[in-house]
């Protein structure tokens, strides 16, 4: 399976902006479908957006369609979460994930991922 580290999170006021980079490792990044999602404390973790092996299919959460943005460098085996005019409510633990994919699919849902990283926190304040 592939390893994920993120990094990028940090503190940041609200209408601010932040990317988020998840590198890969140990596995053919090209072949993975790729997804961010978000968890705070008591919540189940949610589904942010998704890209998928080419990059050129993206899908995104109602919540952050228009101000974020998902994007890949297969070259360089990263993800990217370009995160503007970021609210309150976006505070959080952001993870990326991977799962290998033979078509040049989008995955949603959490469980359809069997690759997770470690989470990096993202704080927005007032």
């Amino acid at each position: 399976q592939v390893q994920l580290v993120e990094s990028g999170g940090g503190l940041v006021q609200a209408g601010g902006s932040l990317r988020l980079s998840c590198a890969a490792s140990g596995g053919t990044f090209s072949r993975y479908s790729m997804g961010w999602f978000r968890q705070v404390p008591g919540k189940e973790r949610e589904f942010v957006g998704t890209i998928s092996r080419s990059g050129i299919n993206r899908r995104y959460a109602d919540s952050v369609k228009g101000r974020f943005t998902i994007s890949r460098d297969n070259a360089k085996n990263t993800v990217y979460l370009e995160m503007n005019s970021l609210k309150l409510e976006d505070t959080a633990v952001y993870y990326c994930a991977a799962d290998y994919s033979v078509f040049d699919t989008m995955l949603i849902t959490a469980n359809a991922y069997a690759s997770w990283g470690q989470g990096t926190q993202v704080t927005v304040s007032s």
